[in-house]
């Protein structure tokens, strides 16, 4: 008898590890987000088409337009231009 031979479990490298698709934010960009949630550090937290943006200094409750500092494979920072 033969177990597991022949057969891979490992996924084949599909939608694992690589760098996922395009982000819908850019570095120097701004946009207008709404600021749902709080981090561990204190940082507000928005989301542009879900893609999770962190906020300096921003606070649940928030309409505000930001601008992209730094963009992450799964997370964006970002500073408050206009409250």
């Amino acid at each position: 008898m033969s177990y597991g031979r022949g057969r891979s479990y490992g996924g084949g490298g599909r939608g694992f590890g690589g760098s996922p698709g395009p982000k819908p934010v850019e570095v120097g960009k701004e946009y207008e987000v709404d600021i749902t949630e709080i981090s561990r550090q204190g940082d507000g937290i928005a989301r542009v088409q879900g893609f999770v943006v962190f906020v300096k200094d921003g606070k649940v409750g928030q309409k505000v337009k930001v601008k992209v500092t730094e963009v992450a494979d799964r997370f964006s920072k970002a500073i408050i231009v206009v409250a």
